[in-house]
């Protein structure tokens, strides 16, 4: 619960309803789907704001610790002037059991990524924000969505941060979806466009400690390599493969953590907001 007072320092009070859409927000319920939900960090910029700010999409991964992702942002956001938008995909929509679903676009007739898009939507009609283009962070099952969300949508992101996903789709027209690509266009009713892909600022990350293969294991099937680490890198050059340009980061002493893995995200991220467009180099 808040429990500070609105700002004042600015050139005006915050209404009470428009103080709680500010700053650190509720969960708000998608209002096409109310199965999904979304919660945002809305910087003190937009209280004044004649143009749209940028927006940061951060997807958690298996967990669902999107609150947490968005509260390590709210720095990120003041510092930047962006929206910070986080997801929520709940375990079990359409099948008590699942918790995966999200992660390959594609569940029981739900399709995520037009979820995500939906949501994007949804808060374009509330702030002022940029929605026709976003930054796009995903961390392990996160990392998943959002690679994936590439293939699909890439015109629609600014940069793309890719964490350490435990499975990757490669891309390959001899391999079905999610293993690879050969049947997108029958999946989701969209070819790949590999031109806009390679147009978009990519980073990969993975920490070297990352290694635990317990929960990621495909005996018999071509995933790229047994740890996170391997497939990463498998990933990383199926797209350099591919005319891909990709900003590889191999993080020192980091396991499997997304919460560690934020400062390199938000270094890039500023790289993209910042003029100088740092964050673009490979």
């Amino acid at each position: 619960m808040k429990t500070s007072q609105p700002a004042t320092s600015g050139a005006r009070i915050l209404h009470p309803t428009e103080f709680f859409h500010s700053g650190v927000t509720a969960f708000f319920a998608l209002q096409s789907d109310q199965r999904f939900s979304y919660c945002l960090y809305v910087p003190t910029a937009h209280q004044q704001a004649t143009e749209p700010l940028p927006l940061v999409v951060v997807v958690h991964g298996t967990n669902r610790l999107a609150e947490r992702y968005r509260t390590h942002f709210r720095d990120f956001a003041e510092e930047h002037g962006c929206i910070v938008l986080a997801p929520l995909f709940p375990a079990g929509v359409a099948d008590p059991e699942d918790l995966h679903g999200y992660k390959r676009l594609l569940h029981q007739g739900i399709r995520y990524d037009t979820v995500l898009l939906d949501i994007v939507e949804q808060i374009g009609s509330r702030y002022t924000v940029d929605t026709t283009r976003f930054l796009l962070h995903g961390f392990s099952g996160g990392g998943q969505f959002a690679h994936r969300f590439a293939y699909l949508h890439p015109e629609r992101l600014t940069a793309l941060s890719v964490g350490a996903p435990g499975r990757i789709t490669r891309i390959n027209p001899e391999a079905p979806w999610w293993l690879g690509t050969a049947d997108v266009a029958e999946r989701f009713g969209r070819e790949i466009d590999l031109g806009v892909l390679r147009t978009v600022p990519v980073q990969m990350l993975v920490g070297d400690a990352d290694t635990d293969t317990w929960e990621i294991a495909e005996p018999g099937l071509d995933v790229g390599g047994d740890t996170r680490i391997e497939r990463m890198l498998a990933l990383r050059d199926n797209w350099e493969q591919h005319g891909i340009r990709v900003r590889f980061d191999l993080i020192p002493g980091m396991g499997h953590s997304g919460s560690a893995a934020l400062p390199h995200v938000q270094r890039f991220f500023a790289g993209i907001l910042e003029p100088s467009g740092a964050g673009r180099s490979a």
